[in-house]
Parts: structure tokens; sequence; C-alpha cells
């Protein structure tokens, strides 16, 4: 069904689309599971995800399919684990696009269905190729596997350039000063945080000492583009303004809209409205601008009358993170908040706290208020959209996405995944999780800096450590010398699923 014939229908008759919703993931970057109030935070309020949760379905085993942002949105994009992918780790200023032209993504397949499609916040997944050429046409990109619009942070905040892309194009950009992003500095005269530290407002405590930006070091340099460059504070604003016109715009056909946060990733610098309203420093104010943004896009839905016909996905691209290059306060301010709830780990590790984090569906009148316990993933939701919206996955699209709708949906008796692969930034240390049983495989030995829980824990030699989730959520005693049998086929079902995918 074209785009066209679709808005022709349900001009038509809006009923056709009943079994249609609109569909918007809103995918926080670095929340973990005890950020949010019903997720049991009690240093600060979320009241709009509450909400949601309360209106939906909260998951207490619902995970990002890897612990860093850029291979979580590889994978939830193209319904394939990161590692299978070249190029899938932490994508650098001048990186590639890595999802390739010809990629089935949960975008083209919303397109196939007749949605009109949009992503708006954090992109990170690389522009243009061999590299971005910034003063000029800034593709192949999303336009190009399957979004019909975009207004995007091009890469994450942290990394330069601070200019919004808008479809093709970086937005306001003077062609008298152009635009110029390297890896180097461009002359031995340009500030940094190292050579100008005294003038950062915000100091770095491991790299970001780069181009200065707003106050605050980057990681990379660039020059130009004045006009272009945006304040770091009115990110979430922007968000919400865009993503609102463009649901109204689309508000008689079907959408698919794709709301990628940047909160609460680093440099956090919420807006000056929200600086200062939790206990927990700009870590916990990003928070509460997160949970804003949510507020906003219901109440956008509720006013055009949408909500009763739009699936809402809320999840986040990895777990927490406290001290991420940058002296925010968020590891001197923590008080008894417990980012990761009752795991261990978070950003950066395999480990639970990782990779499960806050995961709430809503569509009211079809998902029934409730908590559910089965295992739900990103990367799940390309296949599971397909359903929903009657498209077919082509045979070698798609590999890692199963069909975890009617999980989604809270509808009885609905199992959610029987085994899960989780990996760390490029796939070097990765975990399984079968039923009550996780398996971790540590090739990259060493504590993880974004091991945010006061829990201590097991750090046994071995390269494979076997938890027991129900006795040992934390992931503290390896028992795989008790469990040799268990122990030994969760390795082979790891190594099958590395060597073939097979989607369910």
């Amino acid at each position: 069904m074209t785009r066209l014939l679709a808005v022709f229908l349900f001009a038509l008759c809006p009923s056709l689309f009943a079994a249609k919703p609109n569909i918007i993931v809103i995918m926080a970057d670095d929340l973990g599971y005890g950020d949010v109030g019903c997720y049991g935070a009690t240093q600060l309020k979320t009241p709009n995800i509450d909400k949601l949760a309360a209106e939906g379905l909260r998951f207490t085993s619902g995970y990002c399919s890897a612990s860093t942002c850029t291979p979580t949105r590889v994978s939830f994009l193209s319904g394939t684990y990161a590692f299978r992918i070249p190029g899938s780790g932490i994508a650098p200023p001048n990186g590639p696009a890595i999802v390739k032209p010809g990629t089935e993504t949960i975008a083209s397949l919303m397109k196939k269905a007749g949605y009109a499609t949009a992503v708006i916040g954090k992109w990170h997944l690389g522009l243009g190729d061999p590299k971005p050429d910034w003063n000029s046409e800034l593709k192949p990109g999303p336009l190009e596997i399957g979004f019909d619009h975009c207004h995007l942070l091009p890469t994450t905040n942290d990394r330069v350039p601070q200019v919004y892309v808008h479809d093709h194009r970086v937005l306001n950009l003077d062609p008298k000063d152009p635009l110029w992003v390297g890896d180097k500095a461009p002359d031995e005269n340009h500030p940094t945080g190292i050579t100008h530290r005294d003038t950062l407002r915000m100091n770095w405590t491991h790299g970001h000492n780069q181009t200065i930006h707003n106050g605050i070091g980057r990681i990379g340099f660039y020059t130009g583009g004045h006009a272009a460059r945006f304040r770091d504070e009115d990110l979430g604003d922007e968000w919400v303004r865009r993503s609102n016109a463009w649901i109204e715009a689309h508000q008689k056909e079907p959408f698919f809209l794709f709301f990628a946060s940047h909160d609460i990733h680093v440099p956090r610098m919420p807006h000056e409205r929200f600086q200062g309203k939790t206990t927990l420093g700009f870590r916990g104010d990003a928070i509460v601008e997160f949970d804003w943004c949510v507020g906003e896009l219901m109440k956008t839905l509720d006013r055009l009358k949408l909500a009763e016909n739009t699936l809402i996905l809320l999840c986040s691209d990895n777990g927490p993170v406290l001290d991420d290059g940058y002296a925010d306060g968020a590891v001197e301010k923590l008080g008894s908040h417990e980012p990761a709830g009752p795991y261990s780990g978070g950003k950066y590790s395999v480990l639970e706290g990782g990779t499960r984090t806050p995961f709430i569906t809503r569509w009211p009148g079809r998902i029934k208020p409730g908590v559910s316990d089965e295992v739900v993933c990103t990367v799940d939701l390309a296949a599971s959209c397909a359903a929903l919206t009657g498209v077919a996955l082509p045979e070698n699209a798609c590999l890692d996405s199963f069909n975890m709708l009617p999980a989604l949906l809270g509808e009885s008796g609905a199992k959610g995944r029987d085994h899960l692969l989780q990996q760390d930034n490029n796939g070097n240390n990765l975990g399984l999780r079968m039923g009550d049983w996780k398996l971790v495989r540590m090739k990259n030995k060493g504590a993880s800096k974004a091991v945010v829980t006061k829990k201590k824990r097991d750090d046994a030699d071995g390269v494979h450590r076997l938890y027991h989730l129900p006795d040992d959520a934390a992931e503290q005693k390896d028992v795989s010398a008790e469990q040799p049998e268990r122990l030994k086929a969760m390795i082979a079902k790891m190594d099958e699923i590395i060597a073939a995918p097979s989607r369910k």
C-alpha cells in the first residue's frame, strides 16, 4: 500500500486503520533500570513515565541488545545483532553511514505498510560514504534506509559537531562559514579543553578535552558553521518541538516516529528550567527533562485525539553510567540512588545492568495495564512491528529479530524470548540469558568504569561465568563449577547464535 493510497483510504474510512496504530519508539540514552519511579527510584520523580507504565505494560525483563549506543541503535533499526554488521562500534565524528542503503530496517518495513516515517533526535550511526560532507548533501543517511524525514543530532553530543542535520543538510549552515570536522587540530592555536581548561564551565575527567563548544570540551575537532551551532540546554525542547509538529502534520495517516532522546548522555546540560530540580546533580536533572519530553508527546497525542490508536514503546539504548568523562556531580551527588536498580554493571558491561533497562509499552484499549516478566528486546521491534502492520519479512532481513508482538501487547499466554544474546560495544564480551540462567563470556577483562552499583561482584579469572538470576540478580556468584553440563550447553548455544542467526 503506498503512502498516497493510505492517506486516501484514511480520509474515506479511518476505521480501516484501527489495526494499524501509530507507533512511537521513545529511546532514552544511558537510562538505567533504577532511574525512574516506576522501577523503584525514590530520589527523583518521573510522573510522566510512571503514568505511561500505569496505563500500559511495564516489563521487568526488557533489554536493549548492547551496552553502548551505536550498536543498540544498529540492531534496533536492522533487527540484526550489531556484531554481525561491520563498523558498528561507537561511531566517530566523521564516521560513514553504518546501516547501508538496501538494508531492510524497521523504518523501511513501516514505509511498506503505508506509514509516514521519521527519526528525530540523536542519530550516532554515521552519515555519508566514505565520510560526511558537512557542507553538502549528507547521504546516505536515514532517508536512504526508510525514513521520510529526519531532524538529527548527527553524532552524540560529547562528539563534534554541535549542529542539527535536517533531512540531507546541516540546518542554518552559512556557505560563507563552512563547517570543517577533523580528527586532528586544524592548527596549533586551536583552543581545546587542555589548552583552555580554565575557560570551561564543565570540567572533563577523562577525554572530552578537544574542541570547546558552549564552554564544554568535546571529542574531535571542528571549526566554522557558527550560525548552525546549538546550545546543549536546548536539545530536549528541540526534539519535542520538531516531533510535535511532525505528528500534527501526519495525524491523518498512520505514522512511525523514532524519538531518539539525547538525555541522559554526557555532557549533561539540561535546560535551565530543569537545573537543580533534583538532588542528584545534572544527571538527575536530565532524567527529569527526559520525563518532561515523554509527557509533552503524550499531551500532543491527547490533544489530537490520537492516544487511543497509538502504540508507544519506551526503552533505553543501554544501562547507566556516572562519570563518563565530565565532572558533573553524578558521582558525588549519587546518595542512595541506585541507577541500575538491583543489578550490577552498567554502560559498557554485559552484566544485567548494562542491557536490562526500563521497557514500557502502552496502547490504550489494546494493552491491559500491568507488569510482565517476559523477556523482550529492542532488536525484536522490527519483526514485531512488521507483524503488527502485516508486512512480510524478507528471508535475508532482520536476522535476529523475533516476533514478540503478543508479549509486547500483553496477550494472555504470550511468551517472550527463550534466549537473548547481549554484547558490549564491539561484541568482544557477550552475555546469554536463557530462562533463569545467564552466561557471561569475558574476553576483555578489567573492571568496567561504568559499574554504578554498590554491590560487590565475583571477579573470577575464567572466560566464562554462569549465574542463576533468581537467586543472584546482581551476578555476584559464579556457579559454573557447580553446573558443568548447563555451562557446556549454554556455551554451545552462544557459539551457535554467533555462527548463524535464526529468526523464530
